[in-house]
């Protein structure tokens, strides 16, 4: 609750100061019945959900074929509150995809891009658990296959969409609105009816093919990997390039970083340098870090944006690792320096002292 009273604050202006009584902010959300906590009160801030809510948890699946077969390569049962199970299932997929690191070619700035866009991906999980049939005793699957990602949920569109409407400008018709406005105020989603169609401008502008929707069994969301060839080629030119990085110590983020920070260039590669600096180093301290303490240390206010643009891709990039790789949600996960983030450290200091 500490934690969602800071960001909604930050994100959305809410009202309740960062020290408001538990029971304030229940009351503010309507999410008391009689004084007792609803259901959703529980899924957002209830501690181990799944004790009350059995199926509330989401499963995900790794395949390298096309379809589900056995033996499963990866498979998770995440279980925690709304937000906890969003994180770490497109945690999930995001450490199963291709990770490309591209060329100089055509700027100063080195790209860095997952195959399937991040924002999609998450729109997709978040959709996902946020409209899904919490009457129902199926949970939300994420599954991921060769050509694929599906998000499965049990649940239907409201009587007021239809699946071409889904493609088109239309109103927003939350299943569960009492828990969709917590999310909306963790900037989790919007309010306005645009998700699925956020989810095709990202895969199109991605040069994918356009997300699908489907009921069946539940409602499915799909989105489509690359071609195989197409993959290939990424990853023959991230793993090149990964090479020359590693030789150089060039930090394979700072560009991706600075760029949210809304400055110069020059003087945002620099902060983002010092950042990840002081986070590199803050993960060097005894048995590692937690995400709050690395956070803290780097002087980061907005948790998301941290995640987002600065923990997940230096994990990607190998520079830090997971304490509890097999859980990445775990309430006791912590980060620690790699062999490659201690000789960029080591190599920032030997510069910075000529």
């Amino acid at each position: 609750m500490a934690w969602f009273l800071r960001d909604a604050r930050r994100a959305r202006g809410f009202p309740l100061s960062e020290n408001a009584e538990p029971k304030e902010l229940l009351v503010h959300l309507n999410l008391l019945n009689a004084d007792h906590p609803t259901h959703a009160a529980v899924l957002l801030f209830g501690h181990k959900p799944q004790r009350f809510l059995i199926s509330s948890g989401i499963k995900c699946a790794h395949f390298h074929g096309t379809e589900v077969a056995k033996p499963i390569p990866s498979y998770q049962v995440y279980k925690g509150n709304v937000f906890q199970l969003v994180d770490a299932a497109v945690d999930f997929v995001l450490s199963k995809i291709n990770l490309a690191v591209g060329t100089r070619a055509a700027s100063s700035q080195v790209p860095v891009s997952y195959e399937l866009p991040p924002d999609a991906v998450r729109e997709a999980i978040v959709n996902a658990v946020a409209h899904r049939d919490y009457t129902s005793t199926g949970s939300v699957q994420v599954m991921l296959f060769a050509d694929r990602l599906e998000a499965w949920n049990p649940g239907t569109l409201t009587p007021s969409l239809t699946l071409q409407q889904l493609r088109e400008p239309h109103g927003s018709f939350p299943a569960n609105p009492l828990l969709a406005e917590p999310l909306y105020l963790a900037k989790y989603i919007e309010r306005m009816g645009t998700g699925t169609r956020d989810m095709i401008r990202f895969c199109c502008d991605a040069g994918l093919r356009e997300p699908e929707f489907a009921i069946r069994d539940g409602f499915v969301q799909t989105l489509w990997r690359p071609e195989p060839h197409a993959t290939a080629e990424v990853t023959s030119e991230a793993t090149a390039q990964a090479d020359t990085q590693e030789k150089t110590l060039s930090p394979p983020v700072l560009e991706q970083l600075a760029e949210p920070l809304g400055i110069p260039t020059a003087q945002a590669t620099a902060q983002a340098t010092a950042q990840v600096g002081k986070i590199l180093t803050g993960a060097d301290a005894g048995a590692g870090q937690s995400r709050e303490e690395l956070q803290a240390a780097a002087d980061i206010t907005h948790r998301e944006h941290f995640r987002k643009a600065y923990l997940e891709p230096l994990v990607a990039a190998g520079w830090l690792e997971r304490t509890i790789p097999e859980k990445p949600t775990s309430p006791n996960q912590k980060y620690r320096l790699t062999a490659k983030g201690r000789a960029w450290l080591t190599a920032r200091d030997k510069e910075g002292k000529k």
